[in-house]
């Protein structure tokens, strides 16, 4: 197999493997917030401002794996 084709091949694993976790991870953020809205309606303010920390974490994970696939696409 060509090196540049399997340097292709790891970014691109290493993408679409990084984004899989923070997928899943926001998802199940998302349910378990609008669970908890619809037990407590009067703790929105809490909940929102914790999901939102939590996203903003999980979504890094994702930046940080995208980073990674350019890194592994640009350097020889």
């Amino acid at each position: 197999m060509d090196p540049q084709a399997v340097k292709y091949l790891a970014a691109g694993l290493a993408m679409g493997l990084g984004a899989l976790g923070p997928g899943i991870g926001i998802g199940i953020l998302g349910y378990g917030a609008m669970q908890g809205l619809a037990r407590n309606p009067e703790a929105r303010g809490p909940i929102m401002t914790n999901m939102l920390i939590a996203i903003a974490m999980a979504e890094a994970i994702g930046i940080y794996s995208l980073i990674v696939a350019i890194i592994l696409a640009m350097v020889a």
